[in-house]
């Protein structure tokens, strides 16, 4: 069993990670700015108000866990890259027994066949750039990250997520999407959590960024 910490619980994908931890035996801390947003979540989970952009919350709310799951989102583009600084800090000060930081990234951050980012098509939907130019900021302070910090980044498919079926299954790359045979991209909000606890309880891509996809 792992102490989990998962910043964004009262989010679609931070609930199904919660879900998903619970689940499989986890003890889990869903956390959220409000924690009357996280009423809804299963009582097995301990709800706690906190903030991934305050150094104070990470430190006092990771300590003694396992692993930290950042599935946050928000209006402000900063806030992936202001939480993966907040994580560094506080889980530098945490020592050798800081827990690994999971963050949840964007899959505009992946690369096409020639190495280009994705979110740099002129294709790529304008209502999502904005979110993947922040998470591509995020991304870059985590790989230039230091010290004792464990971190990995899970990327889903450049496209959004859907509520579809649970697979349980999925299949992993590096840089660039996971495509079928067609050359489709999908992933399900459900799936995306069980591959989320999965490198929590493997830990396959430590100090990586990963994709899934079906």
């Amino acid at each position: 069993m792992a102490t989990v910490v998962v910043f964004g619980a009262s989010g679609k994908v931070g609930q199904s990670v919660v879900n998903e931890a619970i689940r499989r035996g986890h003890k889990v801390t869903a956390v959220a700015r409000d924690e009357a947003k996280l009423s809804k979540l299963s009582r097995k989970a301990n709800a706690a108000a906190g903030d991934a952009t305050s150094r104070d919350s990470v430190h006092s709310l990771a300590d003694g866990a396992d692993a930290v799951v950042v599935a946050v989102g928000g209006n402000d583009k900063k806030i992936w890259a202001n939480s993966a600084r907040t994580m560094i800090d506080a889980l530098t000060k945490l020592g050798g027994s800081a827990p690994r930081l999971i963050h949840v990234g964007h899959g505009g951050t992946l690369e096409d066949g020639q190495g280009a980012r994705v979110l740099d098509d002129p294709e790529f939907p304008n209502n999502m750039r904005k979110d993947a130019l922040g998470q591509a900021e995020a991304l870059d302070v985590l790989r230039a990250a230091k010290g004792n910090v464990r971190w990995t980044v899970i990327c889903p498919p450049p496209v959004q997520l859907v509520q579809g079926k649970r697979r349980d299954t999925y299949r992993t790359g590096t840089d660039q999407p996971v495509q079928d045979g067609r050359g489709n991209m999908a992933m399900s909000t459900d799936d995306l959590a069980v591959a989320i606890i999965d490198e929590i309880d493997k830990a396959k891509h430590v100090n990586q960024r990963f994709t899934i996809g079906y």
